[in-house]
């Protein structure tokens, strides 16, 4: 039997590195058979349906020391262990190259042993590929599952794809595997909309298939892929396209807004809803965000009838632990570390109860280190000397600020950040155990853990209904569909029991509110750091946003009162802000290799 030849998926410095992975899929996983003894056999087919599975990022904690790298590296959190070699540490110091870039190459299961999430995500895509390929051959144990097989390694491909889409902007597509001997000479990266519509083909394919399921209903076919994920991959595609970082000035938003009104339609009608009244009152309590914790704190549960009917798509395996990582910053037992703290921007985005937003969000400070905020001057019920009143729910669900009340080893503890207070801020870059800010992350910690009570917390969910309403909003906004933006966000910020957006808001206006509500819903889900690079141009760069940053600074007056006062984390900027960086390089090897055999230009600016 002619053995299927390695895919030179992306070129020779790449293949050579994946040759023994390739070669055992090519003999199968024993690595001792023909391609033929596996398709003869169901459950070996299964296997190999299996590795197409494999290499699908934790995210969370589960970046090398419990490192939030992706968060770190957004405007929404401030990591306060960049004196210990961690990957935030060298996106600090911008010490990122083609060669070895601190996030392309992070290790624990996002990318790891140099050129991680290009490529694992190519070898992925090759193994779908594959699979796609012979499927249609090989023996099963039912003809049912030879459709739902097949529709399952395309969904993988779509999401796998998707991942290249976001780190990496244009990629090749390629629909087949390769062989040693093809003419590469006239590869080239194609348009984020041309992958995107290759995405949103694999997807249709998938949706098209009767036995591929809306829901996975038992715990045993946990992380297996459904319908609901083809269709949150194709709104997301389609939003990545029409973007400004990629669109190359073509107008995609009514395309992107049709192919999400239409997930959102099929999701609702298919049993998809958002996560609205907590059922653990006593964990969480009964506050207007009691639902929205409980939804990121706990595993989706697989259920003909689950609890959570948000939650699209979740990871199996690689709980995100932040349980006693992360958490607050004390003297107390076993918190030995702050990990990655909110940051005074991400709380300024949090607006009052009534529906304003502190700051002016088309300019949100008056100068370029963020110490002079550029207050809305239609919100009457802010007070600067009481920042923490009045506020968004969502803002204490996400972050503890001085005065929150926690349960910590069994006992309310109130978080004192003023200075001189037991969790005061420290500037001193080799104290790990305090935070920048003035502030410490709260959001994916289930109420009641600590140092000395581990509670299991949320495996990472990729997608949920949340998420894709907001993809929703912001399509029909770009589009001019306002109202139907609106419709979209305020279904989102009623879960946790704030007003409608204003009727008459003009569509910059409403594009802006739709950002800022996106920033507070899905803080610390590692989408801020994708959104703001997207909506750049791609001449444009994150000075505004991922250069200054700022932490609170309170003291305690002799009569019990506070005052506040900003200050700048570091009096140098963190990197990671410029031109360069709205792109993840490709790897040094690839890109030049790539460049020597077709003569074009591969390697994304700047790098």
């Amino acid at each position: 039997m002619k053995r299927y030849q390695q895919l030179i998926f992306i070129i020779l410095p790449l293949i050579m590195g994946l040759s023994n992975c390739t070669d055992a899929l090519d003999m199968a996983p024993d690595g001792n058979m023909q391609m033929d003894e596996v398709l003869s056999d169901p459950d070996k087919v299964e296997g190999l349906l299996n590795r197409c599975y494999n290499n699908i990022p934790q995210k969370g904690y589960s970046y090398w020391f419990f490192d939030a790298l992706v968060v770190a590296s957004s405007d929404d959190g401030y990591n306060s262990e960049e004196a210990q070699g961690i990957p935030s540490s060298g996106m600090y110091a911008d010490n990122n190259s083609a060669s070895f870039h601190n996030i392309r190459d992070a290790h624990d299961g996002h990318g790891g042993g140099n050129t991680g999430y290009w490529n694992r995500s190519w070898q992925q895509i090759r193994l779908c590929t594959q699979f796609i390929e012979v499927i249609d051959n090989a023996a099963v144990h039912a003809e049912t599952n030879r459709g739902r097989f097949k529709a399952e390694a395309r969904v993988l491909r779509a999401f796998f794809y998707m991942e290249l889409v976001k780190w990496f902007g244009k990629v090749p597509v390629l629909d087949a595997t390769v062989p040693f001997d093809a003419d590469f000479s006239t590869l080239t990266r194609s348009s984020v909309y041309d992958v995107a519509k290759f995405i949103v083909a694999d997807c249709d394919a998938a949706l098209a298939e009767p036995n591929l399921p809306w829901r996975i209903d038992n715990k045993n076919d946990a992380m297996r892929v459904t319908k609901a994920l083809a269709l949150a991959l194709k709104t997301k595609a389609m939003l990545f396209a029409a973007s400004p970082l990629h669109n190359e000035g073509q107008n995609h938003w009514e395309e992107a807004y049709t192919t999400a009104k239409d997930a959102v339609t099929r999701l609702k009608a298919n049993g998809y809803e958002l996560f609205t009244k907590t059922t653990q009152t006593s964990v969480y309590g009964n506050g207007p965000a009691a639902a929205f914790r409980q939804l990121v704190t706990q595993n989706a549960d697989y259920s003909a009838t689950p609890r959570d009917k948000e939650t699209i798509f979740q990871v199996r395996s690689g709980d995100v632990f932040v349980w006693h990582i992360g958490y607050i910053g004390s003297n107390m037992p076993n918190t030995y570390k702050c990990g990655v703290a909110p940051t005074q921007e991400l709380v300024d985005a949090f607006e009052t109860i009534n529906g304003e937003p502190v700051l002016n969000l088309s300019k949100p400070y008056s100068d370029e280190k963020h110490l002079q905020p550029n207050y809305n001057t239609a919100n009457t019920m802010y007070d600067p000397n009481n920042p923490y009143a009045n506020r968004d729910p969502r803002l204490a669900e996400t972050v503890l600020h001085n005065g929150s009340k926690i349960i910590f080893d069994s006992k309310e503890v109130t978080i004192e950040t003023f200075t001189g207070g037991a969790h005061a801020p420290s500037f001193d870059i080799t104290n790990r155990s305090f935070s920048r800010t003035g502030y410490y992350h709260n959001k994916m910690v289930t109420p009641g853990a600590s140092g000395n009570r581990g509670i299991n917390n949320s495996r990472w969910k990729y997608y949920r209904l949340g998420e894709t309403l907001l993809d929703l909003a912001e399509a029909a906004a770009e589009a001019n569909h306002l109202e139907e933006a609106r419709a979209a966000a305020n279904e989102v910020r009623a879960r946790s029991g704030m007003p409608n957006l204003p009727a008459g808001l003009s569509q910059q206006e409403l594009i802006l509110r739709i950002r800022n509500e996106r920033r507070v819903e899905l803080a610390w889900e590692e989408q801020r750091y994708f959104d703001l690079r997207r909506w750049q141009k791609p001449d444009g760069d994150l000075s505004e946003t991922s250069k200054w940053f700022t932490a609170m600074v309170i003291t305690k007056q002799s009569d019990g009162s506070f005052t506040y006062n900003r200050r700048n984390i570091s009096n140098n900027p963190r990197g990671g802000w410029q031109n360069r960086d709205l792109l993840l390089p490709l790897p040094l090897n690839e890109a030049a290799t790539l460049e020597a055999v077709t003569g074009e230009k591969w390697q994304n600016p700047g790098w």
